[in-house]
């Protein structure tokens, strides 16, 4: 694969299971970390066009499989991570922690505070209309700015992205390079009271000292009585597994935690095949019990290892 020289790091063969959540997966082709949006803009125009483009956060919500990923993935780090507020406005790199984001707006008066417990980065809560506790990017999107494949940069209305549940219109291969969002105004000091205590409801409930890579399936659609785009569906996923007999149930190093039924847990040593495994075999069970076919939430993608 012949590459256009850039001032940011390319590395070849390079292991995406360092650099995930949940630990798993084989190597890219090529991970590119470009120095900032000019680096990656020339990169682009210049790129083959046949070659495909991934762009990954910080790997939050992401199950690459063992065989690795047939692209250049693009991983934007400290040239994409600015965090700006005018007014009630706010504008964050793509690379910025979501929980950052919400803690440096709050600290100026405004109320982002869904963000807070929301794990990963800016471009990934985006591209999955994020959210928690009532709120979601949807509901406080202004515009994004991105990249088109060929590196045209374009801006983004919530319209172009057609925001639904967990779900954005955002293309294969454009990649996305900072968000604005409106908020409400507040008090900084409630607000960080506010971020405290859903903090400590989220620790309550869920095993965030495991390795996992946050909900694992969307609550079920067709059961909510708001008929909003976002989670506040009756029925919820940890339910309907937990019905199934799915709760703590494993395959090799895989887990759905024992704490929260809808988490699947990296418990030690498992690979992609383990974890996509399970969460197969929990889609199985649940449709057999109840009838609902449960959707992923995590991104799954990649090549599973082939067998010889």
């Amino acid at each position: 694969m012949n590459l256009p020289d850039v001032r940011g790091v390319l590395t070849r063969d390079r292991s995406l299971s360092e650099i995930t959540w949940l630990r798993v997966g084989g190597p890219a082709d090529v991970l590119f970390q470009p120095a900032d949006v000019e680096d990656l803009t020339q990169f682009l125009k210049v790129l083959d066009p046949a070659i495909e483009v991934f762009p990954m956060g910080v790997g939050s919500n992401l199950i690459v499989r063992d065989g690795g990923l047939r692209a250049v993935v693009v991983k934007l780090g400290r040239g994409f991570n600015q965090i700006e507020i005018a007014g009630s406005r706010v504008t964050a790199g793509v690379a910025a922690l979501d929980a950052h984001v919400a803690r440096k707006a709050a600290a100026e008066g405004v109320d982002l505070t869904f963000l807070r417990t929301i794990p990963g980065s800016i471009g990934g809560a985006v591209r999955m209309n994020a959210g928690c506790y009532g709120s979601y990017v949807a509901d406080h999107f202004v515009s994004a700015q991105a990249l088109t494949r060929s590196g045209e940069e374009v801006t983004l209305t919530a319209q172009d992205l057609n925001f639904q549940y967990r779900h954005s219109d955002l293309p294969d291969g454009w990649i996305l390079l900072s968000a604005t969002f409106e908020g409400g105004q507040g008090d900084p000091d409630a607000l960080a009271t506010r971020m405290e205590t859903q903090l400590k409801k989220r620790d309550e409930t869920q095993p965030t000292k495991d390795r996992t890579a946050g909900s694992t399936f969307r609550n079920p659609a067709g059961f909510s009585s708001t008929g909003r785009a976002d989670d506040t569906h009756d029925l919820k996923a940890w339910k309907v597994i937990e019905d199934a007999g799915m709760r703590g149930a494993r395959l090799g190093g895989a887990q759905m935690n024992e704490m929260h039924s809808n988490f699947l847990t990296n418990t030690g040593g498992a690979s992609a095949a383990d974890l996509e495994g399970l969460g197969e075999e929990v889609r199985k069970r649940v449709f057999e019990h109840s009838g609902i076919e449960l959707v992923w939430e995590i991104k799954r993608v990649g090549e599973p290892i082939k067998n010889i």
